[in-house]
């Protein structure tokens, strides 16, 4: 025996004990690899899908048409072929058992269908809505492929399956819209197998690619020689780089984290089977070939990393063996399913027989050549899956479990259905610190269907500052606020839509002591206006006088005024300052191009002099002019007379526009109180269902108001005559 033994290893080629090796490897895999190592971390528990009920499922979940066991032995014997021309290669996903037990060929797994739904008509949303609506479960063993593959609709009732099941769906849905989507069996990274996305940026928190500055390609142009260079800077900024050298060395730290938060090496890298879309170009004006993964909803490029092989593709009508070399990945594959060196098509579109490879061994026997001579054109039969449906209620409400969360590097994300929250809340995302998401940095929310038009807001855990943001059409044309309280007088930026004001603010803000206002498209040309205010009279706020009534004081107006390209700069003010409790008055004009310094004109009060509400005093002590470049009629106190009387109107109207902007600052704090104390969530018209809850919702709210109504009337009538029963027997015992 032991001679035999050495002499079959010597008889082994090198060739064959990698093969060998390879095999033994995989085959220990295979053994050791459990369900719990497969799975992902989930708190949902275990379904037994031996349970379900199948005695309600149409007959063609239980058995084969004649078109359909045709076309079973036309895939097995494709199989054989394929077996035998390449040993080497995985097996493929071609007739695997549906719920009943049948054998189902993959390509009449499809139920090509389009759902009544606006946002189902396009792949984002059919995307979203199967990530969304069915819960992840993972493979049995990560480098197998699944013995079964149940239909969409048995798929949807229970709302979970694993990758092949998603992608069943989803390129359902797909083809039904009309985009030219396939099926795909091959292979990808750990992360994108067990739908970890805790190395990945939350896609919500992903800022735009900024546009790279494009440099001139003149190479002729005129090179300027170099400024000098003090010696002496050079000196202070080698010192300040000696200074920042710790904040480098934290900064190094923190890479070094970075490198430990990495996911450390996979073993079964290049083994893990999974499944995903492919959607071509072409149909439905889509510009280029990308993949869909149905965990995520999310698109990829034929080029990313994630995805490194590919086994095989199909879709409704027809399936492609991938013959192309997967050692790159996907970067380098050609989806050209019309070539036939690149993908092998099972069934010939065009009368055509197979066209696998035509080496073959020297001990193939005749029969194997008849077999190769099989006509493989044959017409798909229909689908043996029944109509998917969707209700409208099951649409509105995709989360099985009331929400969905998925963790992302620093971030969580969670996802309730619309109107599953009182206050219209469909999307958080909360920021942490640190990868183990203990101290939170932000958090940011989104909103549907509110009556008061906000769909986002911000809060900043560290400063505690809060943002709304609103939809156009609010009633006080808010665009976005800002606050930490909505106490008055507390700090507030109020953004508004100018397009839709009368004045063109566009953001005003406000604290104790100060209102800055900036405008956009004035035909003044005003852009800015800052009040400084003063504190309130304390004996008016102890003896409880309303705030309204006890107004800040007016310490100073300053405005700020663009260029008016119709004057003559030193005719067109650039900036207005009213002291008014100093009254002063201080006028800077707009410069020329050739001019350096500004022309001023600046009116005082007369020192010693009451002060009188409509009389103007000029003189040439309580006025200072520089006007080198104005014209003498600009210089005579007449002219600085009417300028006065006009500047005077206007601190008049200026000092009342601040108390309104006081009021409307007022009123939109209130407001937004009542709106955030009493929420309430729009119903479209055409959600009959929901409108007819809110319809017995409301009458019910009316018939208890009313009853509440009627009691107290009675209460007050039984008083009313009980009084006048005591009053009598009172007048009567006085008689």
């Amino acid at each position: 025996m032991e001679a035999l033994e050495e002499t079959e290893e010597v008889g082994q080629t090198p060739e064959d004990a990698n093969s060998l090796n390879s095999s033994d490897f995989l085959d220990d895999l295979e053994a050791d690899i459990t369900v719990e190592e497969a799975s992902v971390p989930s708190d949902v528990p275990g379904f037994d899908w031996s349970s379900i009920d199948t005695s309600h499922l149409p007959s063609s979940y239980k058995t084969n048409s004649r078109q359909e066991r045709e076309l079973l032995q036309l895939a097995d014997h494709f199989l054989e072929q394929y077996t035998h021309l390449c040993p080497d290669r995985k097996p493929l996903f071609v007739h695997p058992v549906n719920e009943c037990g049948v054998q189902k060929f993959v390509s009449t797994t499809l139920r090509p269908t389009l759902l009544p739904f606006p946002e189902l008509y396009y792949w984002s949303g059919c995307a979203s809505f199967v990530c969304d609506y069915l819960i992840m479960e993972p493979l049995k063993c990560p480098i197998t492929l699944p013995s079964s593959l149940y239909s969409p609709t048995t798929i949807l009732k229970y709302q979970r399956g694993n990758c092949f099941d998603f992608t069943v769906l989803l390129c359902s849905l797909l083809i039904g819209a009309g985009y030219d989507a396939y099926c795909v069996h091959g292979y990808a990274t750990r992360e994108m197998c067990s739908l970890d996305q805790t190395q990945e940026v939350c896609p919500l928190l992903r800022k735009p690619l900024e546009e790279p500055k494009e440099e001139d390609p003149n190479k002729y142009r005129i090179k300027y020689p170099l400024e000098p260079q003090s010696k002496f800077e050079l000196q202070q900024k080698d010192k300040k780089e000696e200074e920042t050298e710790p904040g480098q060395e934290e900064e190094r730290e923190e890479e070094v984290v970075m490198e430990v938060e990495k996911p450390k090496r996979d073993p079964l890298h290049g083994l893990r089977v999974h499944a995903w879309v492919l959607l071509l170009s072409g149909k439905r004006k889509v510009p280029e070939t990308f993949f869909i993964n149905p965990f995520t909803g999310n698109h990829h490029s034929t080029t990313d990393e994630c995805f490194l092989g590919i086994e095989s593709i199909w879709n409704h009508r027809n399936y492609w063996v991938n013959m192309q070399d997967c050692r790159q990945g996907c970067k380098d594959l050609s989806f050209d399913l019309s070539d036939s060196i690149c993908w092998e098509i099972m069934f010939s579109e065009s009368n055509e027989p197979s066209q696998l490879p035509t080496e073959s061994p020297k001990k193939d026997t005749d029969d194997m050549q008849e077999k190769e001579e099989i006509d493989m054109s044959f017409e798909m039969p229909l689908s043996w899956v029944a109509p998917i449906k969707v209700s409208y209620r099951e649409y509105e409400n995709p989360f099985s479990q009331g929400k969905k969360v998925i963790l992302y590097n620093k971030a969580k994300l969670e996802k309730w259905a619309a109107y599953a929250n009182g206050d219209g809340l469909v999307e958080r995302v909360t920021v942490y610190t640190d990868s183990d998401c203990t101290e939170e940095v932000e958090v940011k929310e989104w909103f549907k269907h509110r009556e008061d038009l906000l769909y986002m807001r911000e809060v900043n855990k560290q400063t505690q500052l809060i943002t709304d943001y609103f939809r156009p059409g609010h009633p006080l044309l808010l665009k976005a606020h800002s606050y930490t309280s909505l106490e008055p007088e507390t700090g507030h930026t109020v953004e508004y839509y100018h397009t839709a004001r009368v004045d063109g603010l566009w953001k005003r803000f406000e604290n104790a002591t100060e209102i800055t206002e900036h405008f956009v498209g004035r035909e003044d040309f005003l852009h800015m206006r800052h009040i400084e205010l003063g504190e309130r009279d304390k004996k008016m706020q102890t003896a409880g006088i309303r705030t309204d009534a006890n107004p800040r004081p007016i310490v100073q107006i300053k405005e700020y005024f663009h260029r008016n390209p119709e004057k003559p700069a030193d005719e067109d003010i650039e900036e207005r300052i009213f002291m008014v409790i100093d009254d002063i008055i201080q006028l800077t004009y707009h410069l020329e191009v050739h001019d350096t310094i500004a022309s001023k004109v600046v009116f005082c009060r007369v020192i010693g002099r009451e002060k009188r509400e409509d009389e103007i005093f000029l003189s040439r002590e309580n006025s200072v002019t520089y006007q080198p470049w104005a014209p003498e009629k600009h210089r005579n106190m007449l002219h600085l007379y009417n300028l006065l009387w006009e500047l005077r109107a206007e601190q008049k109207l200026l000092k009342q526009q601040v108390r309104d902007s006081e009021a409307e600052m007022l009123n939109i704090l209130t407001e937004r109180e009542h709106e955030e104390a009493n929420i309430k969530l729009s119903v479209s018209m055409y959600n009959t269902a929901r409108r007819g809850k809110q319809h017995e919702a409301t009458v019910l709210k009316e018939e208890q108001k009313s009853s509440q109504s009627s009691l107290e009337n009675k209460n007050q009538l039984i008083r009313g005559e009980d009084e006048s029963l005591t009053h009598h027997t009172a007048t009567n015992s006085s008689f």
